[in-house]
């Protein structure tokens, strides 16, 4: 046997996605080569093996060498949502702030096929659509009309510039039912769990979309997803919640607060680091850091966080610290944060009791009575579907209404995300997010001042002033 380095790749069109978890699989017991492995491995073998060690013994972690690219056209935003609440996959989906909806591109459910309210949703998805169409094709106008053409910059490029301004705006009257194509990655053992979710999900979309997964998956698979079903324990926990009564106590009006972070965080990180490269127990490195001086402790966290582009991740020890936001954003604007799934993130249900945002630039064009009109229909619809059933009712909520979102993120993905988010090609609303965000995490930590990454040019009352007429109306 040569020992030779190696390295290339199992072809998968060559190999399934289940051979390919067995050939990893089996070289912790065997000394032979990759090759050499799936040599001698079939279908039926591989089905075999995923039968006895993974399914029968509980050898979850081979599963995970299986993976599938699944592709899914023409489901609701809602159900986008549910679908992507998965950690361990990655997705790609269609942007509400490049390309536009066609007027009928909305999902209607069949909870209300035989409901008196089905005409009343569809008719409410539809003014919704026309407004989102007719306010699109006025507001370029208006911004046609009235933003100055930048220098050097050709006529070509300001239009579409223009054009992709009042697309930015006009996402805000596109409602959860509107249809979109996801493309997921995902390996088998999170695509079991991901399947269950979604069957034990209360809208009837969804669970039909975990049974079609569930059956073009196991064409690759047909092993490793054998008993993929739905999991009562999700079920449990949501009506036991929600039907606790309780006596809240008086609102804060604050739509972004941080909850919970330790003091002692940026000394906790420092140790980590210290941990890592020298011979020493935890205890003794903080002992050790706490013995430092203001200026030395400041040296050693400006050498950790300052990061020399957004290409390089930060280092792993910043996941020491650890921060809990309470948000309350625009529908939009969530729908961007719930990619950072790093983040431990708790979104409350998608209704029209917050309130929803106004653009300025809605106002601004003179759109604010139609908007507001349409806003308020969704508003109206939305409640008398909520009486017989508040899932089904979030479909017709469209993205300027406000929802709010806890938050659990480290320091590591804390700096990509306000890196990312406060850049000035993010959207406006999900921008003042990220500044805010960094804006309470230095008032309690002054050491990171100027080491998150964040647009220096802007603040987060700076981006609500220039691009919101009102954030909660």
């Amino acid at each position: 046997m040569t020992h030779q380095r190696q390295i290339y790749l199992l072809d998968p069109q060559e190999l399934s996605p289940e051979t390919i978890a067995v050939t990893f699989a089996k070289t912790s017991r065997s000394p032979e080569s990759f090759r050499e492995i799936a040599a001698e491995l079939t279908e039926a073998k591989s089905a075999e093996f995923n039968e006895k060690w993974v399914v029968g013994y509980g050898h979850s972690s081979v599963a995970e060498h299986a993976v599938l690219h699944i592709a899914l056209e023409n489901i609701s935003r809602l159900a986008v949502e549910n679908l992507e609440s998965n950690r361990l996959a990655s997705y790609t989906e269609k942007s509400t702030r490049y390309q536009t909806w066609s007027g009928e591109a909305f999902f209607v459910p069949s909870e209300l096929d035989t409901h008196p309210l089905r005409d009343t949703y569809i008719q409410t998805c539809q003014l919704l659509f026309a407004t989102y169409r007719d306010c699109l094709e006025k507001l370029e106008k208006h911004l046609l009309e009235n933003e100055v053409q930048h220098e050097n910059e050709k006529t070509a490029q300001y239009e579409r510039r223009m054009r992709s301004t009042a697309i930015d705006v006009c996402r805000f009257m596109l409602p959860a039912s509107s249809l979109a194509n996801v493309g997921m990655t995902i390996n088998a053992r999170a695509l079991e769990h991901a399947i269950g979710k979604l069957l034990s999900a209360p809208l009837e979309e969804t669970r039909q979309i975990g049974t079609e997964i569930k059956a073009a998956a196991r064409e690759s698979v047909p092993t490793l997803l054998k008993y993929a079903d739905e999991i009562p324990y999700l079920q449990t926990i949501c009506t036991d919640f929600s039907s606790l009564e309780l006596s809240p106590s008086a609102e804060s009006n604050d739509w972004c607060q941080l909850v919970h972070y330790e003091p002692d965080a940026m000394e906790r990180l420092l140790a980590a680091a210290l941990y890592r490269e020298q011979n020493n127990s935890y205890a003794q490195c903080l002992s050790a850091i706490s013995t430092l001086s203001v200026e030395q402790k400041r040296e050693l966290i400006h050498c950790l966080l300052d990061i020399p582009d957004p290409h390089t991740i930060p280092s792993r020890e910043l996941e020491n610290v650890v921060f809990t936001f309470d948000l309350m954003l625009d529908q939009g604007a969530y729908f961007e944060v719930k990619r950072h799934r790093m983040m431990t993130q708790t979104p409350q249900h998608l209704t029209t009791e917050l309130g929803y945002a106004v653009p300025r630039a809605i106002f601004a064009a003179g759109l604010l009575d139609k908007y507001a009109a349409a806003m308020q229909e969704a508003r109206n619809t939305y409640r008398q579907i909520a009486d017989f059933d508040p899932h089904v009712a979030a479909y017709v909520v469209p993205n300027g209404f406000n929802r709010r979102v806890l938050l659990m993120v480290n320091l590591r993905s804390l700096v990509h995300f306000i890196r990312l988010r406060s850049a000035t090609n993010a959207h406006f609303s999900v921008r003042r997010a990220a500044q805010r965000m960094a804006e309470e995490a230095t008032a309690q930590l002054p050491e990171l001042a100027n080491l998150l990454g964040r647009n220096e040019l802007e603040t987060s009352q700076s981006v609500e002033d220039a691009y919101f007429y009102s954030s909660r109306l």
